[in-house]
């Protein structure tokens, strides 16, 4: 059995491997290499969904295709990765990926609304998504999923592969699954969530001068 009841608090995002980046406007560009992995990263916030992904884990594809669409954001992914050994440093270095793209697209953040929440349901499931791109990573993951596997995918590694990406995105992020049984319908409801709330928390807002804190910034 697999409970994903866990709130955890994070720090600053690991620096293993070599890392590079190009942002320009709202979109970004990242590669990311190791001697496990290899990730090249297009992400362009301010999109229409369009996506053109291979990460090599299928399951992981089809979330990131659910993820982009969802949340009118271009997604392209090129990834590849000791599968052979299992999926974790691959999912796990996409997220990564995926959460430095959208920390160079924002820039300083200035103008967006900064939070976004969606509850989606998905047939039985129902889950709610809670986002603050406030520069202070933390996750909160209130996820009970009973299979260990979706197809031959570890369920545990969407954990991962949201630690991951809050750590690099530096943001707020509390996902809670208010109902469900099929695994699947969970996890598709977490990453429409995800979407959705992004989506929001990354809107300009035209009545905002600088970022929205009294702090004057959202670099943690």
């Amino acid at each position: 059995m697999v409970r994903g009841r866990t709130v955890k608090r994070v720090g600053a995002a690991a620096s293993a491997g070599r890392s590079r980046g190009v942002a320009a406007g709202r979109s970004a560009t990242v590669a990311r290499r190791t001697k496990e992995t290899a990730v090249e990263l297009s992400l362009n916030v301010d999109g229409s969904g369009r996506y053109d992904i291979r990460s090599g884990v299928p399951f992981l594809d089809h979330m990131l295709e659910i993820f982009a669409r969802h949340g009118f954001f271009d997604l392209t992914l090129r990834a590849s990765g000791d599968v052979e050994v299992d999926d974790h440093h691959t999912v796990e270095d996409v997220g990564l990926a995926l959460g430095q793209a959208f920390r160079q697209a924002l820039g300083a953040k200035e103008g967006i609304r900064r939070f976004g929440e969606a509850t989606v349901p998905l047939d039985e499931a129902l889950v709610q998504v809670v986002v603050d791109l406030s520069g202070r990573p933390f996750l909160a993951y209130d996820v009970e999923i009973r299979q260990e596997r979706i197809g031959a995918f570890a369920v545990e590694l969407i954990h991962d592969f949201l630690l991951a990406f809050v750590n690099e995105n530096g943001m707020n992020l509390h996902v809670r699954m208010l109902a469900g049984r099929n695994p699947h319908h969970i996890v598709e409801a977490v990453f429409k969530g995800l979407a959705r709330a992004l989506d929001a928390a990354t809107q300009r807002d035209p009545r905002l001068r600088g970022v929205l804190s009294t702090k004057g910034t959202l670099s943690g």
